[in-house]
Protein backbone atom coordinates (compact mmCIF):
# COMPACT_ATOMS: atom_id res chain seq x y z
CA UNK A 1 0.00 0.00 0.00
CA UNK A 2 1.33 3.08 -1.12
CA UNK A 3 0.36 6.97 0.80
CA UNK A 4 1.30 10.05 -0.79
CA UNK A 5 0.40 13.13 0.96
CA UNK A 6 0.74 16.68 -1.07
CA UNK A 7 1.37 19.88 0.90
CA UNK A 8 -1.74 22.61 -0.65
CA UNK A 9 0.75 24.77 -1.12
CA UNK A 10 3.36 22.67 -3.56
CA UNK A 11 0.77 22.88 -5.79
CA UNK A 12 1.12 25.73 -7.38
CA UNK A 13 5.26 25.42 -8.35
CA UNK A 14 6.38 22.59 -10.80
CA UNK A 15 7.63 20.23 -8.18
CA UNK A 16 6.40 18.57 -5.13
CA UNK A 17 7.30 17.38 -1.88
CA UNK A 18 5.71 13.70 -0.65
CA UNK A 19 6.26 11.80 2.08
CA UNK A 20 5.06 7.98 1.89
CA UNK A 21 4.48 5.03 3.74
CA UNK A 22 4.81 1.07 2.54
CA UNK A 23 3.70 -1.77 4.40
CA UNK A 24 6.36 -4.07 2.30
CA UNK A 25 8.61 -6.13 4.61
CA UNK A 26 11.83 -5.21 2.72
CA UNK A 27 14.90 -4.20 4.50
CA UNK A 28 15.65 -1.86 1.92
CA UNK A 29 15.90 1.97 3.01
CA UNK A 30 13.35 3.84 1.35
CA UNK A 31 14.37 6.25 -1.47
CA UNK A 32 12.53 10.28 -2.02
CA UNK A 33 10.21 10.04 -4.99
CA UNK A 34 11.05 12.61 -7.89
CA UNK A 35 8.13 13.69 -9.41
CA UNK A 36 7.55 15.47 -13.33
CA UNK A 37 6.32 18.46 -14.02
CA UNK A 38 2.88 19.12 -13.42
CA UNK A 39 0.49 18.64 -16.40
CA UNK A 40 -2.90 20.69 -16.43
CA UNK A 41 -5.92 19.71 -18.04
CA UNK A 42 -8.76 22.34 -18.74
CA UNK A 43 -11.31 20.59 -15.98
CA UNK A 44 -8.95 21.50 -13.40
CA UNK A 45 -7.37 17.52 -13.07
CA UNK A 46 -3.84 16.68 -13.13
CA UNK A 47 -1.43 14.11 -13.34
CA UNK A 48 1.62 13.63 -11.75
CA UNK A 49 4.18 11.43 -13.23
CA UNK A 50 5.64 10.06 -10.12
CA UNK A 51 8.64 7.76 -9.79
CA UNK A 52 11.16 6.52 -7.86
CA UNK A 53 15.25 5.54 -8.42
CA UNK A 54 14.77 2.31 -6.30
CA UNK A 55 12.04 0.64 -8.85
CA UNK A 56 8.26 1.41 -7.46
CA UNK A 57 7.02 4.08 -9.74
CA UNK A 58 2.96 5.50 -9.29
CA UNK A 59 0.44 7.55 -11.04
CA UNK A 60 -1.33 9.90 -9.35
CA UNK A 61 -4.25 11.75 -10.53
CA UNK A 62 -5.56 15.08 -7.92
CA UNK A 63 -9.13 16.36 -8.93
CA UNK A 64 -11.48 18.17 -6.74
CA UNK A 65 -12.42 15.21 -5.50
CA UNK A 66 -9.33 14.05 -3.52
CA UNK A 67 -6.24 11.89 -4.73
CA UNK A 68 -6.01 8.98 -6.24
CA UNK A 69 -3.22 6.62 -6.85
CA UNK A 70 -2.87 3.90 -8.76
CA UNK A 71 0.39 1.29 -8.79
CA UNK A 72 2.54 0.21 -11.12
CA UNK A 73 4.98 -2.73 -11.01
CA UNK A 74 7.80 -2.73 -8.85
CA UNK A 75 9.86 -4.48 -11.88
CA UNK A 76 12.53 -1.89 -13.37
CA UNK A 77 11.99 -1.64 -16.74
CA UNK A 78 13.16 -0.27 -20.04
CA UNK A 79 9.90 0.36 -21.63
CA UNK A 80 7.82 4.07 -21.44
CA UNK A 81 4.59 3.24 -19.64
CA UNK A 82 1.01 5.17 -20.97
CA UNK A 83 -1.32 6.81 -18.85
CA UNK A 84 -4.68 8.14 -19.66
CA UNK A 85 -5.30 11.59 -19.01
CA UNK A 86 -8.58 13.98 -18.45
CA UNK A 87 -9.64 14.26 -22.09
CA UNK A 88 -8.70 10.36 -22.86
CA UNK A 89 -5.58 10.95 -24.79
CA UNK A 90 -2.82 8.86 -23.70
CA UNK A 91 0.83 10.73 -22.33
CA UNK A 92 3.57 8.90 -22.01
CA UNK A 93 6.15 8.36 -18.74
CA UNK A 94 9.82 7.45 -18.29
CA UNK A 95 10.07 3.83 -16.71
CA UNK A 96 11.27 3.54 -13.69
CA UNK A 97 15.33 3.33 -13.41
CA UNK A 98 17.23 0.87 -11.04
CA UNK A 99 19.45 2.21 -8.74
CA UNK A 100 23.11 3.17 -10.37
CA UNK A 101 25.74 2.45 -7.92
CA UNK A 102 29.93 2.59 -8.72
CA UNK A 103 31.30 -1.19 -9.52
CA UNK A 104 33.24 -1.04 -5.82
CA UNK A 105 30.45 -0.75 -4.03
CA UNK A 106 27.71 -2.85 -5.72
CA UNK A 107 28.11 -5.59 -3.34
CA UNK A 108 27.60 -3.77 -0.06
CA UNK A 109 23.72 -3.09 0.66
CA UNK A 110 21.81 -1.29 3.45
CA UNK A 111 23.88 -1.73 6.61
CA UNK A 112 22.70 -4.39 8.39
CA UNK A 113 22.57 -1.96 11.44
CA UNK A 114 19.79 -0.27 9.43
CA UNK A 115 18.34 -2.99 8.59
CA UNK A 116 17.76 -4.49 12.01
CA UNK A 117 17.10 -1.50 14.03
CA UNK A 118 14.29 -0.61 11.64
CA UNK A 119 12.41 -4.38 12.22
CA UNK A 120 13.63 -3.45 15.75
CA UNK A 121 11.06 -0.01 15.61
CA UNK A 122 8.47 -1.94 13.05
CA UNK A 123 7.82 -4.98 16.16
CA UNK A 124 8.67 -3.07 19.26
CA UNK A 125 11.88 -5.43 19.64
CA UNK A 126 14.35 -4.41 22.25
CA UNK A 127 17.53 -3.52 21.03
CA UNK A 128 20.47 -4.90 21.85
CA UNK A 129 21.97 -4.99 18.01
CA UNK A 130 23.23 -1.77 16.86
CA UNK A 131 26.35 -0.70 19.55
CA UNK A 132 24.82 2.99 20.78
CA UNK A 133 23.60 3.22 24.38
CA UNK A 134 20.09 3.90 25.36
CA UNK A 135 21.36 6.25 28.28
CA UNK A 136 22.85 9.67 28.09
CA UNK A 137 26.62 10.88 28.46
CA UNK A 138 28.40 12.77 31.29
CA UNK A 139 26.73 16.10 31.96
CA UNK A 140 30.07 18.37 32.18
CA UNK A 141 30.72 16.96 28.27
CA UNK A 142 27.57 18.00 27.39
CA UNK A 143 27.79 22.00 29.57
CA UNK A 144 30.78 22.10 27.73
CA UNK A 145 29.76 21.62 24.39
CA UNK A 146 26.56 24.34 25.51
CA UNK A 147 29.51 26.60 26.70
CA UNK A 148 31.63 26.36 23.09
CA UNK A 149 28.20 27.33 21.34
CA UNK A 150 27.54 30.45 23.83
CA UNK A 151 31.06 31.48 23.37
CA UNK A 152 30.97 31.71 19.56
CA UNK A 153 33.02 28.56 18.34
CA UNK A 154 30.79 27.66 15.72
CA UNK A 155 32.16 28.58 12.50
CA UNK A 156 34.62 25.77 10.52
CA UNK A 157 37.41 24.29 13.05
CA UNK A 158 40.87 24.25 11.67
CA UNK A 159 41.01 21.49 9.36
CA UNK A 160 43.07 18.64 11.49
CA UNK A 161 41.10 20.15 14.69
CA UNK A 162 40.91 22.53 17.54
CA UNK A 163 44.08 23.25 19.40
CA UNK A 164 42.86 22.45 22.60
CA UNK A 165 41.59 19.13 21.26
CA UNK A 166 44.90 18.00 19.47
CA UNK A 167 46.80 18.51 22.83
CA UNK A 168 43.86 16.84 24.80
CA UNK A 169 44.38 13.73 22.40
CA UNK A 170 47.95 13.93 23.26
CA UNK A 171 48.54 14.01 26.48
CA UNK A 172 45.72 11.45 26.77
CA UNK A 173 47.84 8.97 24.13
CA UNK A 174 51.15 9.85 26.80
CA UNK A 175 49.09 8.94 29.74
CA UNK A 176 48.03 5.69 27.86
CA UNK A 177 50.40 4.69 26.13
CA UNK A 178 53.61 6.32 26.99
CA UNK A 179 54.18 7.77 24.12
CA UNK A 180 55.19 11.60 23.48
CA UNK A 181 53.48 12.94 20.11
CA UNK A 182 53.22 16.41 18.79
CA UNK A 183 49.68 17.75 19.11
CA UNK A 184 50.65 19.58 15.75
CA UNK A 185 52.08 17.03 13.65
CA UNK A 186 51.16 13.90 14.95
CA UNK A 187 47.27 14.17 15.68
CA UNK A 188 44.35 14.53 13.17
CA UNK A 189 40.95 15.24 14.47
CA UNK A 190 38.00 13.60 12.31
CA UNK A 191 34.10 13.39 12.35
CA UNK A 192 34.21 10.17 14.09
CA UNK A 193 36.71 7.03 13.80
CA UNK A 194 34.61 5.84 10.86
CA UNK A 195 36.55 8.45 9.06
CA UNK A 196 39.24 8.67 10.52
CA UNK A 197 39.34 4.68 8.93
CA UNK A 198 38.21 5.91 5.83
CA UNK A 199 40.99 9.04 5.31
CA UNK A 200 44.15 6.49 6.91
CA UNK A 201 43.01 3.76 3.95
CA UNK A 202 42.10 6.78 0.74
CA UNK A 203 45.31 8.13 2.32
CA UNK A 204 47.48 5.91 2.66
CA UNK A 205 46.50 2.66 0.32
CA UNK A 206 46.92 2.61 -3.34
CA UNK A 207 44.83 0.07 -5.73
CA UNK A 208 45.99 -2.95 -5.72
CA UNK A 209 47.90 -2.65 -2.03
CA UNK A 210 47.24 -5.92 -0.14
CA UNK A 211 45.63 -4.95 3.09
CA UNK A 212 45.05 -8.27 5.95
CA UNK A 213 42.07 -7.74 8.20
CA UNK A 214 41.18 -10.22 11.04
CA UNK A 215 37.32 -11.53 10.67
CA UNK A 216 35.29 -10.81 11.85
CA UNK A 217 35.15 -7.19 11.46
CA UNK A 218 33.37 -3.79 11.71
CA UNK A 219 31.25 -3.77 8.25
CA UNK A 220 32.64 0.05 7.16
CA UNK A 221 36.66 -1.97 6.68
CA UNK A 222 35.63 -3.97 3.61
CA UNK A 223 33.76 -1.10 2.28
CA UNK A 224 36.56 1.63 2.33
CA UNK A 225 39.06 -0.62 1.59
CA UNK A 226 37.26 -1.59 -1.55
CA UNK A 227 36.57 1.98 -2.43
CA UNK A 228 40.59 2.59 -1.98
CA UNK A 229 40.68 -0.45 -4.30
CA UNK A 230 42.91 -2.58 -2.21
CA UNK A 231 43.20 -6.61 -2.33
CA UNK A 232 41.68 -7.58 0.69
CA UNK A 233 43.48 -10.79 2.71
CA UNK A 234 41.52 -12.42 5.65
CA UNK A 235 42.19 -13.93 8.61
CA UNK A 236 40.05 -15.68 10.71
CA UNK A 237 39.17 -15.25 14.47
CA UNK A 238 37.62 -18.53 15.31
CA UNK A 239 35.83 -19.50 18.56
CA UNK A 240 35.81 -19.93 21.66
CA UNK A 241 38.69 -17.60 22.49
CA UNK A 242 39.63 -15.91 18.73
CA UNK A 243 43.13 -15.75 19.20
CA UNK A 244 45.44 -14.85 16.24
CA UNK A 245 46.16 -17.78 13.97
CA UNK A 246 49.95 -16.30 13.46
CA UNK A 247 51.13 -19.10 11.28
CA UNK A 248 48.34 -18.35 8.90
CA UNK A 249 48.84 -15.15 9.24
CA UNK A 250 52.46 -15.06 8.27
CA UNK A 251 51.90 -17.22 5.63
CA UNK A 252 49.10 -14.10 4.20
CA UNK A 253 52.03 -11.22 3.98
CA UNK A 254 53.89 -10.93 0.83
CA UNK A 255 55.98 -8.07 -0.92
CA UNK A 256 52.56 -6.54 -1.85
CA UNK A 257 51.28 -6.06 1.71
CA UNK A 258 50.70 -2.52 2.16
CA UNK A 259 48.93 -3.06 5.81
CA UNK A 260 47.79 -5.13 8.48
CA UNK A 261 44.32 -3.64 9.70
CA UNK A 262 43.24 -4.69 13.37
CA UNK A 263 40.76 -3.50 16.15
CA UNK A 264 41.73 -4.28 20.09
CA UNK A 265 39.46 -4.29 22.10
CA UNK A 266 37.61 -6.30 18.78
CA UNK A 267 34.11 -5.77 17.60
CA UNK A 268 32.18 -8.00 17.29
CA UNK A 269 33.91 -10.72 19.73
CA UNK A 270 35.17 -8.66 22.64
CA UNK A 271 38.43 -10.30 22.20
CA UNK A 272 41.82 -8.20 22.84
CA UNK A 273 45.18 -8.90 21.38
CA UNK A 274 47.36 -10.21 23.91
CA UNK A 275 50.81 -8.91 24.27
CA UNK A 276 52.24 -12.14 22.76
CA UNK A 277 50.10 -11.66 19.75
CA UNK A 278 50.95 -8.40 19.29
CA UNK A 279 54.58 -8.83 19.66
CA UNK A 280 54.22 -11.24 17.02
CA UNK A 281 52.06 -9.14 14.06
CA UNK A 282 54.99 -6.48 15.38
CA UNK A 283 57.77 -8.62 14.41
CA UNK A 284 56.13 -9.53 11.41
CA UNK A 285 55.17 -5.95 10.58
CA UNK A 286 59.02 -4.64 10.77
CA UNK A 287 60.15 -7.27 8.83
CA UNK A 288 58.07 -7.26 5.91
CA UNK A 289 57.80 -3.41 6.04
CA UNK A 290 54.00 -3.34 6.51
CA UNK A 291 52.31 -1.20 7.88
CA UNK A 292 50.05 -1.63 11.05
CA UNK A 293 46.14 0.68 10.94
CA UNK A 294 45.23 -0.01 14.71
CA UNK A 295 41.41 0.94 15.45
CA UNK A 296 41.11 1.00 19.30
CA UNK A 297 37.55 2.50 19.89
CA UNK A 298 37.10 0.36 22.84
CA UNK A 299 40.09 0.98 24.61
CA UNK A 300 38.96 2.11 27.99
CA UNK A 301 36.52 -0.72 27.86
CA UNK A 302 38.86 -3.14 29.01
CA UNK A 303 37.50 -5.43 31.45
CA UNK A 304 40.04 -8.67 31.85
CA UNK A 305 43.38 -7.29 30.85
CA UNK A 306 45.01 -4.11 30.31
CA UNK A 307 44.65 -2.63 26.62
CA UNK A 308 48.10 -2.27 25.18
CA UNK A 309 48.41 0.16 21.75
CA UNK A 310 50.65 -1.88 19.76
CA UNK A 311 52.05 1.84 18.75
CA UNK A 312 53.59 1.60 21.87
CA UNK A 313 55.98 -1.36 20.96
CA UNK A 314 59.65 -1.37 19.84
CA UNK A 315 59.92 -0.25 16.38
CA UNK A 316 56.13 -0.07 15.95
CA UNK A 317 55.40 4.13 16.42
CA UNK A 318 56.47 4.83 13.18
CA UNK A 319 54.36 2.29 11.46
CA UNK A 320 51.46 2.36 12.62
CA UNK A 321 47.87 5.00 12.45
CA UNK A 322 46.41 4.76 15.66
CA UNK A 323 42.74 5.57 15.38
CA UNK A 324 39.68 6.54 17.88
CA UNK A 325 37.13 8.23 19.34
CA UNK A 326 35.14 10.49 21.96
CA UNK A 327 31.17 8.35 21.29
CA UNK A 328 32.03 4.87 23.10
CA UNK A 329 33.90 6.01 25.96
CA UNK A 330 31.54 8.31 27.02
CA UNK A 331 28.05 7.81 25.49
CA UNK A 332 28.20 10.41 22.35
CA UNK A 333 28.00 8.32 19.82
CA UNK A 334 26.06 10.97 18.33
CA UNK A 335 28.18 13.62 18.51
CA UNK A 336 31.52 11.43 15.64
CA UNK A 337 34.00 12.88 17.43
CA UNK A 338 37.62 11.21 16.32
CA UNK A 339 41.04 11.26 15.45
CA UNK A 340 44.04 9.71 14.16
CA UNK A 341 47.37 9.60 15.52
CA UNK A 342 50.22 9.03 13.45
CA UNK A 343 54.21 10.36 12.84
CA UNK A 344 54.06 12.98 10.29
CA UNK A 345 55.18 11.15 7.67
CA UNK A 346 51.82 8.77 7.76
CA UNK A 347 50.26 11.72 9.04
CA UNK A 348 50.69 13.57 5.45
CA UNK A 349 48.40 11.29 3.55
CA UNK A 350 45.82 10.80 6.44
CA UNK A 351 45.27 14.62 6.68
CA UNK A 352 45.41 14.56 3.03
CA UNK A 353 42.37 12.59 2.75
CA UNK A 354 40.16 13.75 5.36
CA UNK A 355 40.73 17.13 3.99
CA UNK A 356 38.73 16.58 0.85
CA UNK A 357 36.29 14.06 3.17
CA UNK A 358 35.06 16.48 5.71
CA UNK A 359 37.78 18.83 5.85
CA UNK A 360 36.84 19.75 9.15
CA UNK A 361 34.66 18.21 12.12
CA UNK A 362 31.78 20.46 14.64
CA UNK A 363 33.89 23.08 16.45
CA UNK A 364 31.67 23.34 19.89
CA UNK A 365 32.13 19.60 20.11
CA UNK A 366 35.44 19.64 19.69
CA UNK A 367 36.17 21.93 22.28
CA UNK A 368 33.65 19.63 24.12
CA UNK A 369 35.86 16.62 23.74
CA UNK A 370 39.04 18.17 25.18
CA UNK A 371 37.36 18.65 28.44
CA UNK A 372 36.11 15.06 28.24
CA UNK A 373 39.80 13.48 27.74
CA UNK A 374 40.54 15.91 30.44
CA UNK A 375 38.34 13.82 33.12
CA UNK A 376 39.90 11.99 35.98
CA UNK A 377 40.78 8.71 35.96
CA UNK A 378 38.31 7.65 38.54
CA UNK A 379 35.61 8.32 35.34
CA UNK A 380 37.04 5.71 33.70
CA UNK A 381 37.50 3.05 36.42
CA UNK A 382 33.66 3.94 37.55
CA UNK A 383 33.04 3.45 33.59
CA UNK A 384 34.58 -0.26 33.63
CA UNK A 385 32.82 -1.03 36.65
CA UNK A 386 29.26 -0.36 35.24
CA UNK A 387 30.01 -1.98 31.91
CA UNK A 388 31.28 -4.84 33.90
CA UNK A 389 28.03 -5.05 35.98
CA UNK A 390 25.82 -4.72 33.02
CA UNK A 391 28.01 -7.31 30.85
CA UNK A 392 27.35 -9.85 33.86
CA UNK A 393 23.53 -9.04 33.89
CA UNK A 394 23.54 -9.82 30.10
CA UNK A 395 26.01 -12.83 29.73
CA UNK A 396 24.18 -14.59 32.58
CA UNK A 397 21.60 -14.33 31.16
CA UNK A 398 21.76 -15.60 27.73
CA UNK A 399 23.78 -18.67 29.59
CA UNK A 400 19.94 -19.58 31.41
CA UNK A 401 18.77 -19.35 27.88
CA UNK A 402 20.59 -21.98 26.47
CA UNK A 403 23.08 -20.27 24.33
CA UNK A 404 26.71 -21.06 24.17
CA UNK A 405 28.35 -17.75 25.15
CA UNK A 406 31.91 -16.78 24.36
CA UNK A 407 34.40 -14.49 26.54
CA UNK A 408 34.23 -11.12 25.91
CA UNK A 409 37.43 -9.01 27.53
CA UNK A 410 36.49 -5.72 26.34
CA UNK A 411 34.42 -3.46 24.03
CA UNK A 412 30.72 -3.78 24.85
CA UNK A 413 29.51 -6.73 22.75
CA UNK A 414 29.13 -10.53 23.77
CA UNK A 415 29.03 -13.10 20.97
CA UNK A 416 26.97 -16.43 21.49
CA UNK A 417 26.26 -19.57 19.26
CA UNK A 418 22.15 -19.64 18.56
CA UNK A 419 22.53 -23.48 16.60
CA UNK A 420 20.56 -24.91 19.64
CA UNK A 421 17.69 -22.97 18.42
CA UNK A 422 17.52 -24.72 15.57
CA UNK A 423 17.52 -21.95 12.84
CA UNK A 424 19.07 -22.76 9.30
CA UNK A 425 21.72 -19.58 10.07
CA UNK A 426 22.27 -16.58 12.01
CA UNK A 427 20.08 -13.89 9.27
CA UNK A 428 16.89 -16.61 10.30
CA UNK A 429 17.33 -16.94 13.93
CA UNK A 430 17.86 -13.10 14.10
CA UNK A 431 14.53 -12.27 11.99
CA UNK A 432 12.62 -14.72 14.16
CA UNK A 433 14.24 -13.25 17.60
CA UNK A 434 12.84 -10.11 16.52
CA UNK A 435 9.76 -10.79 15.40
CA UNK A 436 8.71 -13.64 17.87
CA UNK A 437 10.26 -13.14 20.64
CA UNK A 438 10.95 -9.25 20.89
CA UNK A 439 14.54 -9.06 20.97
CA UNK A 440 17.66 -7.74 18.34
CA UNK A 441 20.52 -9.30 17.98
CA UNK A 442 22.94 -8.95 14.76
CA UNK A 443 23.83 -11.36 12.77
CA UNK A 444 27.33 -11.75 12.27
CA UNK A 445 28.04 -12.98 9.38
CA UNK A 446 27.78 -9.97 7.55
CA UNK A 447 31.38 -9.50 9.24
CA UNK A 448 33.02 -12.05 7.21
CA UNK A 449 34.66 -12.26 3.54
CA UNK A 450 32.89 -15.40 3.54
CA UNK A 451 29.27 -15.32 5.41
CA UNK A 452 29.38 -18.98 6.66
CA UNK A 453 31.82 -18.28 8.45
CA UNK A 454 29.42 -16.62 10.56
CA UNK A 455 26.67 -18.45 10.42
CA UNK A 456 26.52 -20.00 13.51
CA UNK A 457 27.26 -16.43 15.81
CA UNK A 458 25.40 -13.75 16.76
CA UNK A 459 26.26 -10.22 18.52
CA UNK A 460 24.26 -8.66 21.62
CA UNK A 461 25.17 -5.74 23.26
CA UNK A 462 25.18 -4.09 26.63
CA UNK A 463 25.66 -0.83 26.30
CA UNK A 464 22.18 -0.49 27.91
CA UNK A 465 20.59 0.22 31.00
CA UNK A 466 20.12 -2.49 33.50
CA UNK A 467 16.02 -2.97 33.10
CA UNK A 468 16.25 -2.92 29.42
CA UNK A 469 19.22 -5.73 29.83
CA UNK A 470 16.66 -7.98 32.32
CA UNK A 471 13.82 -7.28 29.84
CA UNK A 472 15.35 -8.79 26.99
CA UNK A 473 16.30 -11.11 28.96
CA UNK A 474 13.12 -12.14 30.46
CA UNK A 475 11.42 -12.39 27.02
CA UNK A 476 14.31 -14.83 25.53
CA UNK A 477 13.45 -16.79 28.93
CA UNK A 478 9.71 -16.57 27.89
CA UNK A 479 9.75 -16.95 24.05
CA UNK A 480 12.60 -19.07 23.05
CA UNK A 481 12.75 -22.23 22.68
CA UNK A 482 15.73 -24.66 22.23
CA UNK A 483 14.71 -27.18 18.94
Amino acid sequence: MLMLMLHPISLRYSSIHCTWTSSSSSHEMLRPYFLKPLNFSKNSGLILGISRIHGIGCASRISSAGIMVSPVSTAATTQQQSVSTQDGSSEKIAAPKPPQVAKRLEKFKTTIFTQMSSLAIKHGAINLGQGFPNFDGPDFVKEAAIQAIRDGNNQYARGYGVPDLNSAVAHRFKKDSGLTVDPEKEVTVTSGCTEAIAATILGLINPGDEVIVFAPFYDSYEATLSMAGANIKCVTLKPPNFAVPIDELKSLVSKNTRAILMNTPHNPTGKMFTRQELDEIASLCIENDVLVFSDEVYDKLAFEMDHISIASLPGMYERTVTLNSLGKTFSLTGWKIGWAIAPPHLTWGVRQAHSYLTFATSTPMQYAAAAALRAPDSYYEELRRDYNSKKNILVEGLKSVGFTVYPSSGTYFVVVDHTKFGMENDVAFCEYLIKEVGVVAIPTSVFYLNPEEGKNLVRFTFCKDEGTLISAVERMKEKLLKK
